[in-house]
């Protein structure tokens, strides 16, 4: 096997750098400008909420959105830290530490290579759409709930990571609240809210950021947490890059985290990557797309960064400001940089109480309320699976309610192809056109003591647990032979081969006779690999109804059908 030509790997820089010009340089200088100006409140605010320091929220813009852009599969996709991530991190870090996130992050990194190279990028976006919003308000709600302590300025220390008992320690202290510390959260809302109805270009968290830092350093006596007061000041170091223990403990014990990293990023960032292509008119390859994000979680941990994925806002802004090519990501990124390098110490000036504002505003967009809304006059499985997905991310944590919410896609995957899979028995007589597109009606004659059953859809283990019920509750004088339609069975798993060995099995010890029909050549490849074309016969496994009915007319025995005549 060529596992080169198999790899698919083409980031989109390559291929439009063949055709790049200076006018599409121009709209990707503006793009990249503009997003990295409003990249940075957010950066900034999701490092702290994720329980590290600003520098790190930066620093993972940086390196993870350069990479994203360089070696990704979207044209117009940045990356960097997001707010979904900010429970997962946050989780991790109370749990094992920042070098426990820095293994969970490396991990989930390779989990996004090999699923790139597994070509299951397509796969990814299939994951049934209320369970999609089911976590995203949970983690919505979650992140609202992390910004209330420094949005009232209730000054609580050791807060509880869980939401039940989150909520009971700020009821129980809201009578602590510091009115001037709301104000000041108050007026960065309002900003933030009406700067978009002015102008939809306008970054309205920055805006807000620094108007409010401006009024609350030049009002005296006008005093409220900032970010200086709680980290200190910020360094403008470039952090050297570093390495960190692995054992087979370590990553046993981190291998679940990793894994809703993994999944959780490559969701948002198909789910961006989807939404810009309808936009743009663009199609990204979604395998590349996985592979360039994890390249960057697998590089970004030695610099002490958190998980990065591709996100929706700053994807979208770059859009609307004319970014069309990855350069506009590149240049968003050094954009970043040069922040970071120039402009650290105006960062520690900027109050805790405004970031609470800008994450509010974040978790409110996350929440998607209206689809919510939506979904609620859909089937009541769909609200059914949103309501669990909701609660088991709010109540207990990320990573139970990714597993159950995937467990619950392949349940309902089954549960829809199994109502959607028929088994037909037929005797006497066959019409080979039925269930077909032709016009051509051709009846077959099936002697008595012959019985046709046809499966419509693939025969995997759920389908062979009911046709095999089915042959088991089947009432009457049994049949001499047994004919198999297989015309509309698309794929053939281990579960539906062992159950069919059985029946095979089964049958000759009561001297009834099996065959196949219609057996695609896919399918026949697998009965064969499997041996089931020596158990059965070459001869009895037949492309086509016809030759399996004038088989099973001769297997019936004719005495049977002469003695039924003569009774007559």
């Amino acid at each position: 096997m060529n596992f080169a030509a198999s790899l698919d790997f083409k980031p989109k820089l390559v291929s439009t750098l063949k055709n790049y010009s200076f006018d599409k340089f121009k709209n990707d200088l503006v793009a990249g400008i503009v997003v990295g100006i409003v990249a940075l409140p957010l950066a900034i605010a999701f490092g702290i909420a994720s329980g590290v320091s600003p520098t790190v929220g930066l620093i993972t813009a940086i390196i993870g959105g350069f990479i994203v852009s360089a070696a990704g599969g979207c044209t117009v996709q940045i990356g960097g830290p997001t707010g979904a991530f900010i429970v997962i991190v946050y989780n991790i870090i109370a749990n094992f530490g920042l070098e426990g996130l820095a293994v969970a992050t490396l991990m989930a990194g390779l989990i996004l290579v090999a699923l790139g190279i597994f070509r299951l990028g397509t796969v990814i976006k299939f994951i049934p759409y209320p369970i999609v919003v089911g976590f995203t308000a949970g983690i919505a709600l979650t992140i609202f709930s992390t910004q209330i302590n420094d949005f009232f300025g209730l000054g609580l220390k050791n807060v509880p990571s869980e939401f039940i008992p989150k909520w009971g320690m700020y009821l129980s202290n809201f009578g602590n609240v510091d009115w001037i510390t709301l104000g000041v959260g108050l007026a960065a809302l309002a900003i933030i809210i009406v700067t978009p109805k002015i102008s939809r270009r306008l970054p309205g968290a920055l805006i807000a950021i620094i108007l409010v830092t401006l009024v609350v350093s030049l009002v005296p006596g006008l005093h409220v947490e900032t970010i200086g007061d709680r980290f200190g000041s910020l360094s403008t170091d470039i952090p050297e890059p570093h390495g960190f223990e692995l054992s087979m403990a370590t990553i046993n014990r981190l291998l679940p985290s990793a894994f809703t990293i993994a999944i959780l990023g490559a969701i948002e960032s198909l789910l961006s990557a989807t939404v810009a292509d309808g936009v743009t008119g663009t199609r990204t390859n979604s395998n590349t797309e996985l592979i360039g994000q994890g390249m960057a979680n697998i590089i970004v941990p030695f610099f002490g960064g958190i998980p990065v994925t591709g996100a929706i806002a700053r994807t979208m802004t770059n859009i609307t400001n004319g970014g069309r090519t990855p350069v506009a990501g590149l240049v968003h990124a050094i954009v970043l940089f040069m922040i970071f390098l120039f402009l650290m110490p105006l960062i520690n000036l900027i109050p805790m109480a405004c970031l609470a504002a800008v994450l509010i505003v974040v978790s409110y967009n996350m929440s998607g309320w209206r689809t919510i809304r939506a979904i609620f006059h859909n089937p009541k499985s769909d609200i059914s699976v949103l309501v669990l997905t909701f609660l088991l991310t709010v109540i207990f944590d990320l990573t139970i309610a990714i597993e159950m919410g995937l467990l619950l896609a392949v349940i309902l995957f089954l549960r829809r192809v199994m109502e959607n899979t028929e088994i037909k028995v037929y005797s006497e007589q066959l019409d080979i056109a039925e269930g077909s597109e032709t016009t051509h009606h051709e009846m077959l004659n099936v002697n008595p003591g012959v019985e046709v059953y046809e499966i419509d859809g693939p025969f995997f283990f759920g389908v062979a647990t009911k046709f095999d019920e089915l042959m088991r509750t089947t009432i009457g004088e049994k049949p001499k032979v047994r004919i198999i339609r297989m015309r509309k069975v698309p794929f053939i798993d281990s579960t539906g081969i062992h159950n069919l060995e059985v029946l095979i099995k089964s049958s000759h010890d009561e001297n009834i006779q099996v065959v196949l029909s219609g057996v695609r050549e896919n399918v026949r490849a697998a009965l064969v690999n499997a041996g089931v074309n020596t158990l059965l016969g070459d001869d009895h496994i037949c492309d086509h109804i016809t030759k399996a009915v004038e088989m099973a007319n001769r297997l019936a025995p004719a005495s049977a059908t002469a003695a039924a005549a003569a009774t007559v």
